[in-house]
């Protein structure tokens, strides 16, 4: 293969309960790609969840999770809605209205079995291909996918752009980092869906916060949000990011912390271009979020280098769990 599929190698999973159809699929693909395969639909979908596949091709019937049940699974879940997913139906089975239906589902393409190896190679590779084009100007798009806001490259970009205008003149500013607290329970918990459904949440509560002037909020990885805000303000914002979350009061009945989800934040007030540096500031607000993590969450840690003075940011609120 060439251009961008050399990049990495692609992982491709293949769903097929007959294992000499799964070995001739495996004989089609093995020799640009790294295959794993799944006897039904069940266990491809754990393995969907656990790994990043460049690809997945599914027989359309498979005993208990059938191949469209689980496409439709793979569509709905946001770790695995960008994955190509490839159908293949028995001869027999083939017919418009089942292609059309599997196309509308989400599936990329629709083969007839018994496959052409030379063709279902070529055709494999033509979508991770275009996976990997796609996923690449995500990469480069100014806002996250899942909740709109802005995402780690754009809050990096106008983190350099304050430190380039305060070489001129010098100003207060303050960054943060904000993870919501024992997020991972609240996934296991309650599921993917609204698992997303309170990053979204999150997201919008703390952009409408951080909106004004040069403020900004993105999503920095996963639970994390990365703040900025200009101005001697530290304490201040620390506590309207921390509000941002606590405010919102959605249900969290496996945090040891607070009956609703709730937030730590690590922060660091500082004169951007006055001899310190993005990076600097970064890794700052990084170590003050642990001493958040450590001290017990829902808090905010900050650090206030012109202060040259540290504050412990708690809100007073009757919702936590030792209330």
């Amino acid at each position: 293969m060439s251009g961008l599929v050399d990049a990495a190698p692609s992982r491709v999973l293949i769903v097929a309960d007959d294992p000499a159809e799964a070995d001739s699929l495996v004989s089609a693909l093995q020799e640009d790609f790294e295959t794993t395969c799944a006897s039904d639909g069940g266990r491809a979908l754990e393995l969907a969840l656990e790994h990043a596949f460049d690809l997945i091709i599914a027989q359309s019937t498979l005993p208990g999770i059938g191949g469209m049940d689980l496409l439709t699974w793979l569509k709905a879940e946001s770790r695995t809605r960008d994955v190509p997913v490839i159908l293949l139906a028995p001869a027999a089975e083939r017919t418009d209205e089942a292609e059309a239906r599997s196309l509308r589902a989400g599936a990329v393409d629709f083969i007839t079995m018994p496959i052409r190896p030379a063709i279902l190679a070529a055709r494999a590779q033509t979508h991770v291909q275009l996976k990997r084009q796609r996923d690449l100007l995500r990469e480069y798009l100014p806002h996250d996918s899942l909740t709109g806001i802005a995402n780690r490259r754009r809050f990096n970009q106008e983190l350099l752009r304050t430190w380039a205008r305060a070489t001129r003149e010098p100003r207060p500013v303050t960054v943060m980092l904000l993870q919501l607290d024992h997020f991972g329970r609240y996934a296991d918990h309650y599921g993917r869906t609204p698992a997303d459904e309170c990053l979204i949440r999150s997201a919008r509560a703390l952009h409408r916060c951080f909106a004004a002037g040069e403020d900004l909020a993105a999503r920095h990885s996963g639970d994390r949000f990365a703040l900025l805000a200009e101005g001697e303000k530290g304490e201040e914002v620390v506590r309207t990011a921390l509000g941002a979350i606590a405010d919102l009061e959605i249900p969290h009945v496996r945090s040891e912390t607070s009956v609703f989800v709730s937030a730590s934040v690590g922060a660091v007030t500082l004169m951007a271009g006055s001899g310190s540096s993005p990076e600097d500031a970064m890794a700052q607000a990084q170590t003050l979020l642990r001493l958040a993590v450590q001290r017990g969450r829902a808090r905010g840690e900050l650090h206030d280098c012109i202060a040259h003075q540290s504050t412990s940011v708690v809100l007073e609120r009757s919702d936590s769990r030792s209330a």
